[in-house]
């Protein structure tokens, strides 16, 4: 069975699209190897780019004040964004190299099994929800296969537009509640009843 160590590896030796050229270091994601949450962003920056880590610029900064509004920590969930590498000038992943990178994160998704999948901005939600508006199904959860996708802001959002502020830190609180319900969900699943055999 693949590791998510194994996996990383596999993604530093990536050549499917022309950003492995411009690329200092790729992007893979960090976490918890058992996060029930796993919070899937856009594309690396070049603060990201630079340290290999996920949203560690401005608008990671965003992302751990809201995770500590629901007393979570970066290393109790999972971070990761749907391609790997910075865009050059960090312009908007094209759907060429989303393609190249959704291996990458189908790997990740069945290597952790998360009960919640938030994604955080509009590329990332076209990933499970294409043809969508971010501004209409950002906040409703979904639910797919005993997981919870749910829609959210990016949190560079904020930094550009401060009225998304509160929108998005109101998005964030309802993550507790969305957990304790897939809980309660899989532990109150009425056994099957016994098959009654035929004696004819």
């Amino acid at each position: 069975m693949l590791t998510l160590v194994e996996l990383y590896q596999e993604i530093s030796r990536c050549h499917r699209c022309e950003l492995a050229k411009h690329r200092t270091r790729v992007v893979p994601g960090e976490g918890a190897e058992d996060a029930e949450v796993v919070f899937i962003g856009e594309a690396p920056g070049w603060h990201e780019d630079q340290q290999g880590r996920p949203f560690v610029g401005a608008a990671g900064k965003f992302l751990d004040t809201l995770l500590a509004s629901i007393d979570m920590c970066r290393e109790g969930v999972y971070i990761c964004n749907v391609i790997k590498c910075r865009p050059p000038e960090n312009r908007d992943p094209s759907p060429q190299e989303i393609e190249a990178c959704q291996g990458w994160l189908d790997k990740q998704l069945d290597l952790l099994h998360p009960r919640i999948v938030v994604t955080l901005g509009r590329y990332s939600m076209a990933r499970f929800f294409p043809g969508e508006s971010i501004s209409r199904i950002h906040g409703k959860e979904y639910r797919r296969g005993g997981v919870i996708y749910y829609p959210m802001y990016h949190p560079a959002a904020a930094l550009h537009q401060q009225k998304l502020r509160q929108i998005i830190e109101a998005d964030m609180l309802r993550i507790p509640l969305l957990l304790s319900e897939s809980e309660t969900e899989n532990t109150c699943e009425p056994e099957p009843e016994p098959e009654q055999l035929s004696l004819f």
